[in-house]
């Protein structure tokens, strides 16, 4: 393999004195910047045929040979047609690539361009009579005219595959579809970089992002938060700020408006598992302590589950209430007539996980006059689990919800960011199994306090080095969570 070295003062020209060395067919090996300008080691694509390991093994006798005059020809490349070639050397040149990149992208074009050609094997490189027969001598030539050969040459007496030139919008493309790659991945270490630099200027911000997502918020509402928080406040003061920042976009009606005192008629929906029908118990139990029994209708849809209507039942006979059963739609409004006149009625629904093919049909059952949906979310769930629960049950207007289970859940950040991020309106926590006495209307200050005092370590807590990661994605801007309130 003949391998040389060339050195210019720019790119260009070393390559220049590599083409007149090896003509058309040069490849490029490395090139480096030197105290003398710049420095390229370059090879003849022939010897390097030999590397490649689909080629075929050489027949066992070579075809009869011809000797051709010496005369001037164009030496065709099987890299890339002369186009492309010059393109491909002129954006070398003006990017200054790296060793690396320029040797990935001459190996991916010399596959590609195998792809389309018929397989065959050249023996030599294949060559064409140019129409000017006069012999001429490679010391002779100008600097920029095609490499010349001394020698004759001597060609299969067979027909060579003619090279299939590569378009060059798909070069084009090709150059286009890298630059775009190099370009993101630099903006995402800029961003990086940006927020390391702010997280070493400002420690305290850097702190609270850390207890935010160890408490289990998202990055995006911690960032989104933070990124309005005032400069001149101290550690105490900053952390107040936050937690009253949190508190703000948490929705909560009053402690006066419970829904036993309000009244009207609720269908709690969710996913399975989460204690609908527990919760209906409970504001059953809290509207007749509070009223009478007389004052509480319950009807239930769960058909599905074994024994869901005997559970409702045996709640209703310890409270002194009479639990409905409607099969369907219609069902459902005639005991909705019935029951007009009640104070409160709740309807306890089936458990549908929300890729479910046939939950439409199952909800638009609830699409009656007065029908208000109360979407129950387990707080132990996992962030994406609730995410996708919220974006499957949610109606039209305001969504109020329920949190269930609270007091299984290690962390409540994960719930809260999900009320905040939909902007849902709750309207109460349910702590326990006991029924009626484990139900609390919706406190926004005691919540964030609540998911604020997470202790103990665990195994997905980020650690400080990570933050870094958290912030790569600069499309992921508060501009996203809707109306934020600072």
């Amino acid at each position: 393999m003949n391998i040389q070295r060339f050195t210019g003062a720019t790119s260009r020209e070393a390559l220049a004195k590599a083409r007149m060395a090896f003509g058309e067919g040069t490849l490029i090996l490395s090139n480096r910047p030197t105290a003398l300008g710049v420095e390229v080691m370059a090879t003849a694509e022939d010897p390097l045929s030999h590397l490649d390991p689909r080629a075929p093994a050489p027949a066992a006798a070579a075809p009869a040979r011809v000797r051709v005059p010496q005369r001037p020809v164009p030496v065709m490349t099987a890299m890339v047609a002369p186009a492309s070639q010059q393109q491909v050397e002129d954006d070398t040149a003006q990017l200054a690539m790296s060793t690396l990149s320029f040797q990935d992208y001459v190996r991916e074009r010399m596959l590609r361009r195998r792809q389309t050609e018929t397989p065959a094997r050249i023996d030599e490189v294949a060559v064409r009579p140019a129409a000017d027969p006069a012999p001429y001598r490679q010391n002779a030539a100008p600097a920029k005219a095609p490499s010349m050969l001394t020698q004759p040459i001597e060609y299969a007496a067979r027909p060579v595959p003619a090279a299939v030139p590569v378009p060059a919008s798909a070069s084009a493309r090709s150059i286009a579809d890298e630059l775009q790659s190099m370009r993101d991945l630099i903006e995402d270490r800029f961003n990086t970089f940006a927020w390391l630099g702010q997280a070493r200027q400002h420690p305290i911000q850097s702190n609270l992002m850390l207890k935010l997502l160890r408490a289990g918020y998202s990055p995006m509402l911690a960032r989104a938060i933070l990124e309005r928080m005032p400069e001149p406040l101290g550690a105490p003061e900053s952390m107040q700020w936050m937690m009253d920042a949190i508190e703000r976009n948490l929705k909560t009606t009053s402690p006066t408006q419970a829904i036993y005192d309000e009244g009207g008629c609720y269908a709690l929906v969710g996913a399975t598992g989460v204690g609908k029908t527990t919760t209906v118990a409970k504001l059953a139990g809290l509207c007749a302590a509070t009223h009478d029994a007389a004052s509480v209708g319950m009807v239930t849809l769960d058909t599905r589950r074994v024994g869901a209507h005997e559970q409702l039942r045996e709640h209703g006979r310890a409270l002194g209430i009479v639990a409905h059963l409607a099969h369907d739609r219609a069902a459902l409004q005639d005991l909705l007539g019935l029951l007009a006149n009640k104070k409160v009625v709740l309807i306890d629904t089936t458990g549908l996980v929300p890729r479910d093919p046939h939950k439409d049909e199952s909800l638009d059952v609830l699409d009656l006059p007065g029908v208000k949906r109360l979407l129950v979310l387990n707080a132990g769930a996992h962030g994406d689990t609730l995410d996708e629960v919220v974006s499957a049950f949610k109606s039209g207007g305001v969504q109020q919800a329920v949190l269930s289970k609270i007091d299984e859940a290690v962390k409540l950040g994960p719930a809260l960011d999900v009320a905040i991020r939909h902007q849902l309106l709750l309207r109460g926590v349910t702590t326990g199994q006991k029924v009626p006495q484990d139900w609390d209307n919706a406190d926004a200050r005691e919540l964030v306090r609540r998911s604020m005092s997470t202790i103990g370590k665990s195994a997905f807590d980020p650690k400080p080095a990570d933050l870094g990661f958290f912030f790569m994605q600069p499309d992921q801007r508060p501009q996203a969570l809707g109306r934020l309130h600072a």
